[in-house]
């Protein structure tokens, strides 16, 4: 018999696992709004603007950190996933201005404030969406997580209304005592700034420009309201143009889109346009001339500097855009109006609502 050895056999050593990735956890406790500018550390402060209504529905945040001039030094931007909830949304706001902190190799110490343009009515008071009907949201307090997640104060605003301060800031309505920007899309979004602040109500934000009811027997509520942007919105104009692709009446539309709506997008209408479908222009040339409406009223009731008209809409196909919507408004508005009236389109690049939302929170938090 052999002698069992002596020595006993050590086990075969598993490989070593791999450090995992350190996790940054973010508290989103709410607690009280910080009342003034944040104490910043040395390399100069930085703004961040969110914006939440990136893309079609809000499908993307975007946030974009700035110094004092609101240069860009770094950016973040992911998918929104507003069907998973209000609180996984919150917490994919603070990873993406994390990220964009990151991306601008910012300490988060040197964070003055943060401004997030939401999609949807907001409380201004309260710092909370109270609806965002493509994301399915309601009552999301939105300040209080971030303010308390980074240590600084965090201010909303409606994303139209950040696109607006945007321009008035840097764009198309600078130095402008009242501006109106108008935003047809989707649907029609509006805002206005006045003496350099948003006008907002106190626990609303207000300029729904698009749920003004065109004629006097609809009440603007349900399916069989005539407003400005059941009939001038994006939407209709692509559906109006889908019904005269499928009757031979857009040729060329017809050759690149079909009649399927999701393909007829500003820019497959002004291609259209542009190649001789006559009756695409006429479609659209009406719904601007419907704005025109809504644009008299605004005018009326503000009697603007410069109204600034905006979106993927206006930017495909600006001249002819504007020029029914002046033509439109000059048509209806009192005579002493006429003179001042300022139609302009907007100058700065879509997706610029994430510089106003900074803009926006800078104003309010130094006053």
């Amino acid at each position: 018999m052999k002698k069992a050895s002596s020595a006993k056999k050590s086990a075969p050593k598993k490989p070593a696992k791999k450090p995992a990735k350190a996790k940054v956890k973010v508290k989103i406790k709410a607690k009280a709004k910080p009342k003034g500018p944040a104490k910043v550390a040395s390399g100069g402060r930085v703004w961040v603007g969110l914006d939440l209504g990136v893309d079609l529905g809000g499908t993307k945040m975007l946030a974009n950190v700035f110094d004092d001039q609101y240069r860009v030094l770094g950016r973040a931007k992911q998918k929104t996933q507003g069907a998973k909830g209000a609180r996984s949304g919150l917490k994919r706001m603070i990873e993406t201005v994390a990220d964009a902190l990151a991306d601008a190799k910012v300490d988060p110490s040197r964070l003055a404030g943060i401004g997030v343009g939401c999609p949807g009515p907001i409380d201004p008071s309260r710092g909370v969406i109270v609806e965002a009907p493509n994301l399915g949201w309601r009552n999301v307090p939105v300040e209080a997580h971030l303010g308390a997640a980074f240590g600084v104060r965090a201010v909303i605003c409606n994303d139209v209304d950040a696109g607006v301060y945007a321009e008035y800031q840097a764009g198309a309505a600078k130095g402008a005592r009242c501006a109106v920007g108008i935003f047809p899309g989707t649907g029609i979004g509006a805002g206005a700034v006045i003496e350099g602040r948003l006008l907002q109500g106190s626990t609303l934000s207000c300029m729904e420009l698009g749920h003004i009811p065109l004629f006097p027997e609809t009440s603007g509520m349900g399916e069989d309201s005539t407003t400005l942007e059941t009939e001038c919105s994006r939407l209709k104009i692509a559906i109006e143009a889908a019904r005269a692709a499928y009757r031979g009446q857009a040729p060329h539309l017809f050759e690149a889109c079909g009649t399927d709506i999701s393909k007829i997008t500003s820019g497959a209408l002004a291609k259209s346009i542009a190649a001789g479908d006559t009756e695409i222009e006429n479609i659209v040339r009406r719904a601007a001339s419907l704005l025109g409406c809504g644009v008299a009223t605004v005018v009326h009731l503000l009697a603007p500097d410069v109204i600034v008209l905006g979106g993927g809409l206006v930017e495909a196909m600006p001249k002819l855009y504007l020029e029914a919507v002046r033509k439109s408004t000059l048509a209806r508005i009192l005579a002493p109006y006429r003179k001042s009236l300022h139609i302009v389109t907007a100058t700065l690049a879509e997706g610029s609502g994430s510089m106003g939302a900074a803009a926006w929170a800078r104003k309010t938090i130094e006053g």
